[in-house]
């Protein structure tokens, strides 16, 4: 009998050190970027708000357990200009990243935000189908 309690206490052991080996292991994230500079108009202010008011709306579970983030990014100040280079950016921007294992596997510019910002709704849906389409790749 004591034998058979260290058997399934060692057994419990095990499973406990795999399941937080598997809570801790590196997980795929989406980042959304909003790129600007040090001048901001109205135009640029709401693209920044309009994307972040999608994403807090739309995807509260995926930021709470960090599987999103959104980030506004002045590409103006130091150590933010290698962004430019990046992602090939020429004016304000959202951008998508997926990343794992802190590399990234993929980006895209969400470019049509421009044509879009004067339709709130149209930026938001446009915004949200395009971070569900990157989520599918953190699972």
């Amino acid at each position: 009998m004591k034998k058979i309690i260290q058997a399934l206490a060692v057994v419990a052991v095990i499973s406990a050190g795999s399941f937080a080996f598997a809570q801790s292991s590196p997980q795929a994230k989406v980042i959304a970027y909003y790129f600007h500079g040090s001048f901001r108009c109205v135009t640029c202010t709401n693209m920044e708000k309009y994307s972040k008011e999608a994403i807090e709306a739309n995807f509260k579970d995926d930021l709470a357990s960090g599987s999103l983030e959104f980030k506004a990014v002045n590409v103006e100040e130091r150590n933010n200009e290698h962004f430019v280079d990046d992602y090939k950016l020429y004016t304000k921007s959202l951008v998508l990243s997926l990343a794992k294992d802190g590399k990234e596997l993929k980006s895209k510019n969400l470019d049509k935000i421009w044509e879009l910002v004067r339709n709130k709704q149209k930026f938001m849906d446009y915004v949200i189908g395009e971070i569900k389409e990157f989520m599918k790749d953190t699972q």
